[in-house]
This record gives C-alpha cells, structure tokens and sequence, in this order.
C-alpha cells in the first residue's frame, strides 16, 4: 500500500475513533477545536548491501558455502568445497577470486545405468567473468557420471581456470604442467571396457586416466548431459600420475551428445589440449595452444562432430595435432568404432619430424575443410583397417572421408614409411578437392590468405553431420573480418589472437 493511501486510512480511522468516543453532540464544526495530524508512518528500512569494494582491493568475505582463504593479488580467495553434493554457483563478485585445492569432486557416480548405489547427482556452475585458481599441481576438477559442469561465459567475460603461479603473474610462454586440468565423465557409449562386457552397453564403463580408483565413465545414454560449457580458458595444465596415466586440459569420458561445448581455449598443456574418451559430445570453436602432446586426442570409439579449431604448437614443438586412436589391439573389432568427424580447422605444426595428422588403430574418420601447416609430416595413418571397405558387422563406415583439406608440409605431403596408406585414403572414391602439395598463404599464422580463398570447399558439409555449420571456406578463420577467437582468448608470443588478455599474466591484474 503506498504511503498516502495509508496516512488516509489512519486519518479515516482516527476520526471514527474520536465520534464514538465524544457522541453525536460533541462532535466538532469544521474549524472548531485543535485538529491533530497524525505524523506518517516510519518508511521500513531497505537492507544494506553487502560492501562493494573499492577496485583494485579485497571483498572482504566469501559467499556462503566458499572457505575464507586470505588474500592474494589484491583479491579475497574463496575456496570450492573439495566435494560438493548439491547445487553449488560461484558468483562473480567484485574483488574475489576463488581457489581449488586438491581433488574437487562434482557429485558422486550414478553408475551407467543411473542406478549406483550411493550415487548422487550434482551441480557446478560458474559464472560469467569468475577466475578459478588451482592452488598446486595435485589440484583437478572432476565431473561424475550423473552430475553437471557448467561455465556459461560470454565473449566480454570468459570463465578462467588457470594455476597460482598465473595469478601470481610468474608464468611464461613456457610453462604448463601447474596443476591437473578439468575431467568431465559421461554415461554415453565407450568401446574399451573393464571385463568381459558388450561395447557400448550400460554395464561397459573405463577408469578415467591419472584421477582416482573409482572415477569411471561409460555406458549406454548417448544423449546424456553433463552441463554447458562456452567461452571457457583453461590454461597451464597436465600432470601425468604415472606412465600413461595423463591429465589434459579438457579431459572428456564418455560424455553425451546433451552436452554443450563451444569455444574453449586450452592453453599451454603439460599433455594434451583436449582428449575425448568415447562418448557422442558435439564440440565447436576450439582453441589449442601450446599443448605439449596432442593438441586434439580422440580414444575408444568417440563418435562425434567438431568443427572451426585453431590448433597451433608452441615454438618448443609438441606431437600432433590431432590424434586419432580406435582400438589398440590387433583384431580392430571393438565396438562401437571411432567414427569422428572434424571439419574447418587450421593446424600449425612446430615441431620438425613429427605429423599434424595420425590415425592409428583403424578408425572411422571425416576430414574436412581443412589447412594443414608445419615442417614434418601431414598426415600417417598406421593400419590398413583404416582404409579398407565399409564392413556393416564391425560398424565401419570405410575409408576416411577427405575433402578440401590442403598440406603445406616441408617433410612430406604422407609418412615416409613402406605402406601407401595415406595415398590411399586420400584418393579413395568420393574424395576430392585436396592438395598435399599447397603453398600456403595465411595471414597472422591462422587466417585465410588468397590461396587458401581459393580451394573449393565441401559442398554439402552437414551430409556428414547435422550438428555441422555449412559455410564456403577451408579452415577456421574465414579472413580477417571473422573474429570469433578474439575477445574472449588469450594472447601468448607464439600465437596472437588480438585479444585484450595475455595468457602468461595475471587474469586478474
């Protein structure tokens, strides 16, 4: 009610009052007597806000459900519970900065099935702007079976993740391996089981590599959802637990096509920039910068589609650019089959001796749109299984599927070694509009220059994927107008995305 309607009703009130309480005889005329008005009622106080602070200084709390964890680069740190069990958002506040410590556990495992005893779905999800720090390199997220990761960032606030020592501003173009990176597992399907169980089942589940003893995923739910990620960096990763037990960057286990991932920049990891194990996830707008194995690393039977990646090594080198695996043992019948479909990529190689592109273990593959560049090799592939014929029985759809991909490799166009593999495929019915031998004309490492304006690109791209965008260029920067990597990147001295932020200093300086 507003203010002047009250102060009538009181007025109202009060007059009835004084009519009763004097009779009809006592009742004064109009302008006799002292004629009382009632003062207005006290406003309700709005409550204080919390303290903004002042730039450049600490808030001086955390939210609650966050540790107090002092103050560093002038901001208040606020530690993420180690295991959270419900719904947990780190708001973007003035003057904080948050940590994690240690293994940060999202939920605990629902089983492929959904049906695990003791499990518990939960949620992680970050705001827009919010800087998270690892405070060693014993430190990773990880994202159960059942549970959700999302950092919903924009291109004018993009979520970080990165190490202390970044925050600190000690870091340089050469540094990785700072803490363990950011591990989602999904329940969708997977070929390489523990037992003796059918691929792609809900009982066929994996370990996921350097987390823990129980940190599976896998199963049968190809639409399952394991949250939204966007405008997302993640910077100084990769921790290898033991021998070929890795952390990633962006380490993604059997996660689901419900999932969402798009532009994610992985800068300056200890192993590879993002390995996707299995799973039917859909990924777009991807930058790899700096990794020192596999930029992208696909595994045990990952079907899929991800299109426009910048990948470029550091000047220190790193192996490939993209790394294809199916099964690794000799009878190449694990199912489902890898089946991965990339498209509209630029690829800087650094490293001499190596290849951009190897497909080992017989995958399936669609390679499209693309632009290879570096002193080793373009493409090796390993074993003939990768070129042989469409087999409905072990679900292989064929050769892989190159189209407008173009190589500018001072090594070799195909790997130097006896079989004639790469040849094969590449000249392989249906495949066309490719050039091992392209002189390369990018501007600013990674946009299209003239030469590459000029090769056809494939006509109908979302024949091979509807998730696909059709578009009429190779590679992933059409020319100098399109910007999508820029303002939401980071910028190191081997690869400048013409960003505001440089990924060596500190996000929060």
């Amino acid at each position: 009610m507003l203010n002047k309607q009250f102060r009538s009703v009181l007025f109202a009130g009060a007059a009835a009052v004084a009519v009763t309480a004097c009779g009809a005889d006592d009742v004064a005329s109009p302008g006799e007597g002292n004629i009382v008005v009632l003062p207005s009622p006290t406003p309700t106080p709005t409550p204080t806000p919390t303290p903004t602070p002042t730039p450049g200084t600490a808030a001086d709390d955390c939210p609650t459900g966050f540790t107090n964890a002092g103050v560093l680069a002038n901001n208040r740190v606020c530690q993420i519970p180690n295991s959270i069990q419900s719904a947990l958002t780190v708001p973007q506040r003035d003057g904080t900065i948050y940590s994690m410590s240690g293994r940060v556990e999202v939920g605990t495992d629902v089983g492929g099935d959904g049906a695990a005893a003791g499990g518990v779905s939960s949620s992680l999800t970050v705001e827009p702007g919010v800087v998270v720090f690892a405070q060693s390199a014993t430190t990773f997220l990880i994202v159960n079976r059942g549970s959700t990761f999302n950092a919903p960032g924009t291109a004018t606030e993009p979520v970080i993740f990165t190490s202390r020592q970044n925050i600190e501003g000690t870091t340089t173009d050469a540094d990785s391996n700072q803490w363990g990176g950011i591990l989602v597992l999904g329940r969708a399907p997977i070929s390489n089981c523990i037992g003796a169980v059918a691929g792609g089942t809900a009982g066929c589940q994996q370990l996921a590599e350097g987390a823990g003893p129980s940190d599976f995923y896998g199963g049968d739910q190809a639409a399952d959802n394991s949250g939204t990620i966007s405008y997302l960096q993640v910077r100084y990763t990769g921790r290898a637990a033991s021998a070929n037990q890795e952390l990633q960057g962006l380490t993604l286990g059997g996660v689901g096509s419900g999932t969402d991932i798009s532009y994610v920049q992985i800068h300056n990891s200890g192993d590879d920039g993002v390995e996707i194990f299995g799973g039917t996830v859909n990924l777009d707008h991807l930058i790899i910068t700096g990794a020192d194995d596999d930029s992208l690393d696909t595994d045990v039977g990952y079907k899929g589609a991800i299109q426009f990646v910048i990948g470029v090594q550091n000047t220190t080198g790193g192996d490939t650019l993209w790394e294809v695996d199916s099964d690794d043992d000799s009878g190449f019948d694990f199912t489902p089959r890898q089946d991965v479909k990339l498209a509209n990529f630029t690829f800087i190689q650094r490293k001499t001796g190596d290849k951009v592109i190897h497909l080992r273990g017989g995958p399936d593959a669609a390679i499209l749109n693309g632009i290879l560049v570096g002193p080793g090799t373009c493409l090796d592939i390993d074993q003939a299984e990768t070129v042989q014929a469409a087999n409905a029985a072990l679900d292989e759809l064929g050769p892989p599927r190159i189209q407008s991909v173009v190589g500018s490799c001072a090594t070799g166009d195909f790997d130097a070694d006896a079989d004639t593999f790469e040849a094969t495929a590449v000249n392989a019915a249906g495949n066309a509009n490719n050039d091992f031998n392209f002189v390369s004309s990018l501007v600013s490492l990674f946009i299209n220059g003239s030469n590459e304006t000029a090769v056809t690109p494939v006509a109908n791209i979302t024949s091979f994927s509807p998730d696909f965008v059709q578009v009429d260029y190779i590679g992933a920067v059409r020319d100098i107008n399109d910007l999508w990597y820029q303002s939401w990147s980071c910028n190191a001295s081997y690869a400048d995305f013409g960003s505001l932020q440089t990924c060596a200093a500190s996000p929060v300086s």
